[in-house]
């Protein structure tokens, strides 16, 4: 991308190296990469097109397609991803949302929650929005990662719901304390012997204790389904995200735990994504 050129000819060049190297839908990314990089809205680059590239925005361009080509993804080039219309800061020490997670927040959101727990809260996107949802509630946050904490507290404050959220570093319930009427969880759940068939994006830049277990992909949820009945409350709900071959699973270990109403719920391509468990007695929410 040797300057001068204007907008249109330096996004048209960077979308052909991005394809040359591979990446998935190279004219979106160095649309929004152009405009990352000009600090302007996506939707304003149409309007800038014909115009010869500041130098400045060119050498922030240069190096943002740099990266991009070698596949690191454009959320932590930009810095944030966005989940269930909210901005949400990301780097290279969480997993970036996902947009199938969202089918979790629909089923948490279903019934009232006084008090949530999110167990590895990671960018703490899940806990947020809940806490953002539902302005009365609190809630507990907590991850083996000191770095995802941090992340998931800058995001409890960007979103104004610092106060009702308290974030710990534990492994899974061993700094939690008390009951809780809704525990989510989103753990890792690629098998060792999957990790190779993950894009490059989320293989090389994503923290693999987010991703995976280093065996079956079921070791999380035998941890949490062994203590998760201790911490809900009566009535309580605990709905952990799923890969889409485990639903069967992961439900017989919650009713192997005591849990009613057991299910598995699709996501919007209808794959099986989250296990939905009860404790017994009557919702105190």
């Amino acid at each position: 991308m040797n300057a001068p050129q204007t907008a249109a000819q330096a996004m048209a060049a960077a979308a052909a190296r991005l394809r040359a190297a591979g990446v998935p839908d190279p004219a979106r990314d160095a649309r929004v990469l152009l405009a990352h990089a000009a600090r302007i809205e996506a939707s304003r680059v149409t309007l800038i097109a014909p115009e010869d590239l500041d130098p400045d925005v060119a050498e922030r361009y240069e190096q943002l397609i740099s990266l991009r080509a070698i596949r690191v993804p454009v959320s932590h080039l930009l810095g944030e991803r966005e989940f269930y219309g909210r901005r949400f800061k990301v780097s290279s020490d969480v997993l970036d949302p996902r947009p199938e997670t969202e089918c979790l927040i629909e089923a948490a959101l279903a019934e009232p929650f006084a008090r949530v727990l999110d167990l590895g809260l990671g960018s703490g996107c899940i806990l947020v929005t809940l806490l953002a949802e539902q302005p009365k509630a609190t809630g507990l946050g907590v991850d083996l990662s000191e770095a995802a904490c941090l992340q998931a507290s800058a995001n409890a404050v960007l979103h104004r719901v610092e106060p009702r959220a308290d974030v710990r570093q534990s492994d899974w319930f061993a700094q939690v304390e008390g009951q809780f009427d809704l525990i989510v969880s989103n753990p890792p759940y690629i098998a060792l012997d999957e990790m190779e068939g993950l894009s490059a994006e989320v293989r090389g830049h994503e923290p693999e204790m987010a991703l995976t277990d280093g065996a079956d992909g079921l070791s999380a949820y035998r941890a949490i389904s062994q203590q998760v009945a201790e911490y809900l409350a009566p009535g309580g709900r605990v709905l952990l995200e799923i890969g889409p071959t485990q639903g069967a699973q992961v439900a017989e270990m919650l009713r192997t735990a005591g849990l009613v109403d057991v299910r598995v719920l699709p996501d919007l391509d209808g794959r099986d994504r989250v296990v939905f468990g009860r404790n017994c007695g009557e919702n105190t929410a």
